[in-house]
């Protein structure tokens, strides 16, 4: 008789993709802090200057106040624990207001490699796709990035330019690539 002994199971969990809400704000603070401190390079906001802000300093990325949509903030939540984020900013101005901007896109590095950015991305795409005026999206990601930028070009953004120099890290710069989705 021969034995068949199989590999044991792997069971991951799928994330929750949601939009966050006020009680959110405080994990959603802490990821940010952790990813601006890990990542410099990756994000136009300095660590140093963002600690000192409040969870409710980031209320108006919740877009609570946008009748109109296409400003929001996902999440994705794993064991009760935020482990990942991308926002979308829209212009109240009339002329641009077709534009929206993805903002923040971030993965807990203990999270990666599980699919989680790729969710966040798409739950981003279908709630633009919802938002009544909304024609496009834009992005701007590290040029060294390789794998970001396979991400997003696996969605359908394309480049439309290289901003050399974008960001400055102590005496390193930093390029980045603008990247856009028609809706």
């Amino acid at each position: 008789m021969v034995e068949s002994r199989q590999a044991p199971e792997r069971t991951t969990e799928a994330p929750a993709i949601r939009p966050l809400v006020v009680a959110d704000l405080p994990g959603y603070k802490q990821l940010r802090d952790d990813m601006l401190l890990a990542h410099p390079e990756a994000f136009t906001s300095d660590a140093a200057a963002e600690q000192f802000k409040e969870p409710a300093d980031y209320l108006q990325r919740l877009g609570l106040d946008r009748k109109e949509g296409g400003h929001f903030l996902l999440g994705a939540w794993s064991r009760g624990r935020i482990v990942g984020a991308i926002g979308c900013e829209r212009d109240l101005r009339t002329k641009v207001r077709h534009v929206g901007h993805v903002v923040g896109m971030m993965v807990r590095p203990e999270a990666r490699g599980r699919g989680i950015g790729r969710e966040l991305l798409v739950a981003c795409i279908a709630e633009a796709r919802r938002t009544a005026g909304m024609e496009m999206l834009t992005l701007t990601v590290p040029a060294s990035n390789a794998a970001a930028i396979h991400l997003y070009e696996g969605r359908g953004f394309v480049a439309y330019g290289n901003l050399r120099r974008a960001i400055k890290v102590g005496n390193a710069y930093h390029d980045k690539l603008h990247m856009v989705l028609a809706l």
